[in-house]
């Protein structure tokens, strides 16, 4: 009897210990917080790795506003000033306006593919109003906020959310500082932000991290894809990110001209708004003559907020419009 009993007990362990153990792996992906860096509220430039490699330690220096980047990837530096406007204008602001002499911002609603777009066109005097901020101020994984919480936190005046970097690979720059160096494979496609307010689109396997901040990265964000460069759409119909479905709701950037940019995002899952293809984004932002568009996180994420509310309607599965935490924003301020 208990030879029979034996291999019953040794089963049913195996079976509990698989359990755990895959229930774990899935708490830790998901859910258990880690922290890795606590960075300064303060946007900062510079970066160190510690001991092991794998996370950073925050020092602080100012950007080169003025420096820019050849074809080749060279950047050349002219001065290490930003050249802002000296005049502290007041703020003048409506529901769907913002200016104060280095900021202009002009929030646009469209409707096009049975979809409400939500389009807010920026103007800069330089290239450190355009920012990114963490949950918490806190580099790490599974530590995520409200977009419009870390925006409020941080007195943005508009914010859209980002790339959902902790749960995804690849490169995280952040208003130049490394924070993730370990690439995720060799077809990623990130948007590199450089300190003269210029957007590229580069692939991971072409060059490290290390590299892009030596050539004047300012923010990198990785998640795409590239949706038009150089004027011209780059996914095809079909395209699409991993397993999502065809129409979503969107969260994208782009840039017209010198410090000139776009952020949009759309609504969608829902009888209101059904949402876009990535194609169909693409084409969108071709013809707001966005010269180059990148794809973010999009679905429950897609958040847009401006002058202290957000106005677009997130959410996941169009049962309820709520925001859902993410892990960090872009914005401007």
């Amino acid at each position: 009897m208990n030879i029979l009993k034996k291999p019953l007990f040794w089963g049913i362990a195996y079976g509990a210990a698989l359990t755990a153990c895959t229930v774990y792996i899935l708490l830790d992906a998901f859910v258990i917080p880690r922290t890795y860096a606590v960075l300064d509220t303060n946007p900062s430039f510079g970066a160190a790795p510690d001991s092991n490699g794998s996370s950073y330690v925050i020092s602080q220096s100012q950007p080169q506003s003025d420096s820019s980047v050849s074809e080749n990837g060279e950047t050349s530096t002219e001065s290490a000033s930003a050249d802002l406007s000296e005049e502290n204008l007041s703020p003048v602001m409506t529901e769907n306006s913002y200016s104060d002499g280095n900021i202009t911002i002009t929030l646009n609603e469209y409707r096009e593919n049975d979809t409400t777009i939500y389009v807010a066109d920026i103007q800069l005097t330089d290239i450190q109003f355009l920012k990114t901020a963490l949950a918490y101020n806190t580099y790490g994984k599974n530590i995520t906020q409200k977009t419009s919480e870390i925006a409020a936190d941080h007195n943005a005046i508009l914010a859209i959310n980002g790339d959902y970097y902790s749960a995804r690979s690849g490169y995280v720059i952040r208003n130049g500082t490394i924070l993730r160096e370990t690439s995720s494979n060799g077809s990623q496609e990130d948007l590199v932000i450089y300190q003269d307010g210029t957007f590229q689109i580069i692939k991971e396997a072409d060059i490290s991290a290390q590299e892009l901040l030596n050539n004047g990265a300012y923010q990198v964000l990785t998640f795409g894809p590239s949706l038009v460069t150089d004027g011209t759409v780059l996914v095809g119909v079909n395209d699409e990110v991993g397993k999502a479905m065809a129409d979503n709701p969107r969260t994208a950037i782009g840039q017209i001209d010198d410090l000139h940019y776009v952020m949009v995002v759309a609504d969608g899952r829902t009888s209101a708004s059904t949402g876009l293809s990535l194609y169909q984004l693409a084409q969108f932002m071709q013809g707001l003559g966005v010269q180059t568009a990148y794809n973010l996180d999009g679905g429950g994420s897609s958040t847009m907020y401006f002058n202290g509310r957000v106005v677009n309607n997130p959410t996941t599965h169009g049962n309820k419009i709520s925001e859902r935490s993410v892990s960090d924003i872009v914005y401007i301020g």
